[in-house]
């Protein structure tokens, strides 16, 4: 329900803004499209476009889990605990 709120009043949303950034005012907001999302880019600037995981000496890190991401939770953790077990040795 706040969300909808923040989307339609803009002081609401102004308000939120400001427990992160307390200096933003509502001048500094224009209106556009909504479409920011979360993704990884590659080390040349493109975006990775499929589910990126990988394993560092003791944890397992999804960096990207794009849309699908939510239909495809279980075959994520299914690969998270695999990778897991085999880091633990089993």
């Amino acid at each position: 329900m706040e969300e909808m709120v923040r989307s339609y009043s803009k002081i609401s949303f102004v308000k939120n803004v400001q427990r992160l950034l307390p200096d933003v005012e509502a001048d500094d907001l224009i209106p556009a499209p909504a479409g920011v999302r979360a993704q990884a880019l590659r080390s040349d600037g493109t975006l990775v476009d499929d589910f990126y995981i990988i394993n560092t000496k003791r944890t397992v890190h999804v960096l990207n889990a794009p849309s699908p991401g939510a239909t495809a939770c279980f075959p994520i953790g299914e690969e998270i605990a695999r990778r897991t077990l085999e880091m633990a040795g089993g």
